[in-house]
């Protein structure tokens, strides 16, 4: 696979997975939020076990206890998601979580105890600055219950970063994916026990939703992502990435009618802006790397030469 080809692939499971915030907004009108992710994920789960069951068989133990470690931050992601698309609109919910992506190196240098370089505090600055008027949108009593689960979904998203980090260690790491879909059914089945009536999809409309989320989001869009970025630079990857709140935004605006109104989009570009800006920096700084080696390749080589008719 080219660069160019992995690229394209990434763009669409990028916009594949934004698509999930359009099908969980529509399937929590009947669905309990406990409900959806149970149903959700022991069906990609089916999915993927079935295609993968000779991978799974020959899967390590602490591969199994890692991806139940990392299940329960993205259960506690998702909870948080679900819960503030109950209470918002689905555009909202998109970007303030993906802030997430300003806020990871914030929190990665609070760990190892050093400082943040000085793009990091500006562009965290500027989605802080985003975030405002992205939840000042209604007003001054814009910030509600739907806004704060989003950001708690950020912050849980920022924690689920560094766990992944901290646990990848390169080895089975698509089997690590396939079983997270299946503990993250099993606690959302745990759950839905506890706290609503657990039941199968009735109408149309969330079986829709249902398999909307089960095979483009999470059995196509999170699996095959890994595959995809494995082609191309982490910079693009990083790129690309903020194609979701962007997508999941025109999803919400062509099929739910939602509208992000001036406030709103400031704030929504403002947040983009954030997470451009080190991405950008890192791909100037590795672009005058390239050209200061070529040149002193250059200039090298002309000295040799030099050397050569004296």
């Amino acid at each position: 696979m080219t660069q160019r080809k992995a690229e394209i692939l990434l763009a669409a499971l990028i916009i594949a997975r934004s698509a999930s915030f359009l099908f969980s907004k529509i399937g929590l009108q009947s669905l309990g939020i406990f409900n959806m992710i149970a149903v959700r994920y022991l069906m990609a789960f089916a999915i993927l076990g079935f295609i993968f069951r000779k991978k799974l068989m020959r899967v390590h133990p602490g591969t199994v206890i890692r991806s139940a470690v990392l299940s329960g931050v993205f259960f506690a992601i998702l909870v948080a998601e679900l819960n503030g698309l109950k209470r918002t609109d689905a555009s909202t919910t998109a970007f303030l979580e993906n802030s997430a992506v300003v806020f990871v190196p914030l929190f990665h240098s609070l760990v190892i105890r050093r400082l943040p370089r000085p793009v990091t505090i500006v562009s965290s600055l500027i989605a802080l600055a985003g975030i405002f008027c992205l939840t000042m949108k209604g007003g001054l009593h814009g910030i509600g219950t739907g806004e704060l689960f989003a950001l708690g979904a950020a912050l849980m998203y920022t924690a689920y970063i560094l766990v992944s980090a901290a646990f990848g260690n390169g080895k089975e790491v698509f089997e690590m994916g396939v079983l997270q879909n299946g503990f993250l059914g099993l606690y959302g089945l745990i759950a839905s026990l506890f706290f609503e009536m657990p039941r199968l999809p009735e109408t149309g409309a969330e079986w829709g939703c249902i398999l909307g989320l089960a095979v483009i989001c999470s059995a196509f869009g999170l699996t095959l992502q890994p595959v995809a970025q494995s082609h191309t630079t982490p910079e693009r990857a990083g790129l690309l990435c903020a194609i979701s709140p962007v997508s999941a935004s025109l999803m919400s605006m062509l099929f739910m009618g939602e509208r992000l109104g001036v406030s709103g989009l400031i704030g929504a570009a403002l947040i983009m802006s954030s997470i451009f800006i080190p991405k950008l920096e890192a791909v100037i700084i590795n672009a005058f790397s390239r050209l200061s080696t070529r040149r002193n390749t250059a200039l090298l080589a002309a000295g040799s030469r030099r050397v050569t008719l004296a």
